[in-house]
């Protein structure tokens, strides 16, 4: 049997060396910087020499660890090679996608269909995270995020713009029967919802419409927005919702937007994928499609 080296340590330290960085190593694999150093602690520790040494705040490469990087390079892209011609014709390949809660489930996951007659051969995974602040974590091809489509704002990963979102109000038909909301002062007898997820909602689409003054108006907050579009389409109250994720909602008559034309703008989101890896067309072809979808929505 061959005597091998661990394979993820190598993996690990293969980019760490191309990189020239335990940070860039970290972002392009999802890793922390302690998790690289480990995994290349412990190849040295097979190998009985040091692969990296300390030059400055950063852990430089040694001449025979970028020689030896090198080959394991080499080494993996013929075992890729090797991978892809031996691979089962016609299957499925997973492209696994990380988005928002209420993004995926009102925005994504319905128009999948569209992707997937395009694409036959492709598999989207769907992960949800359930608030905007949580960081960007591996195992994923693509992360959606609220944000700007800006080098600053992600400093380790190519953002592309996908969606545009402004806020209006949401109440569903049924309320809407019962006391329709014709102009702003409407709203005043009604029940408002909230979420903790979107601060300032509220606060801002009351400025819009010029009633600043019922700014203490109480509220029903729920922790997260998709309890609370759900218990606006319920009839429970009236909210605050981004358009155009909720589009489809209103096109089939689960919600609709009394007030349609007191819009406040928000930060959109962006597709992001990692700068130092190498995504290929599968992952470029999806976002391609994300940013298409996007625009056709607007």
């Amino acid at each position: 049997m061959r005597r091998l080296p661990p394979l993820n340590a190598l993996r690990i330290f293969e980019v760490a060396a191309r990189t020239g960085s335990y940070a860039e190593a970290a972002a392009e694999l999802g890793l922390t910087h302690g998790a690289v150093s480990r995994q290349i602690s412990t190849l040295e520790g097979w190998l009985g020499q040091r692969l990296f040494t300390r030059d400055g705040r950063r852990m430089a490469a040694t001449p025979m660890a970028k020689i030896f990087a090198a080959e394991v390079g080499l080494s993996f892209d013929r075992l890729a090679l090797a991978a892809q011609a031996c691979g089962r014709p016609g299957a499925r390949r997973l492209l696994r996608v990380s988005a928002p809660t209420s993004f995926a489930m009102r925005w994504l996951i319905p128009r999948l269909d569209r992707y997937h007659a395009e694409h036959p051969h492709v598999e989207v995974v769907v992960t949800t995270l359930s608030t905007m602040l949580e960081e960007l974590r591996g195992g994923v091809d693509v992360a959606i995020r609220r944000g700007a489509a800006t080098a600053h704002a992600w400093p380790h990963h190519q953002a592309i713009a996908v969606l545009d979102d402004v806020d209006t109000l949401i109440m569903s038909p049924a309320l809407f029967d019962q006391r329709p909301i014709l102009t702003p002062a409407d709203i005043a007898g009604h029940r408002w919802l909230a979420s903790e997820t979107r601060g300032g909602e509220w606060a801002s689409w009351l400025e819009a419409a010029g009633l600043q003054h019922l700014a203490g108006h109480p509220r029903q907050v729920f922790d997260h927005f998709f309890v609370t579009r759900q218990a606006v389409e319920d009839g429970l109250g009236i909210g605050i919702g981004p358009l155009p994720m909720l589009s489809l909602d209103v096109a089939n008559g689960r919600l609709m937007t009394p007030l349609a034309h007191i819009r406040v703008p928000r930060t959109g989101y962006v597709a992001l994928v990692p700068r130092q890896g190498n995504p290929g067309g599968l992952v470029s072809g999806f976002v391609d499609w994300l940013a298409g979808e996007g625009q056709g929505a607007q």
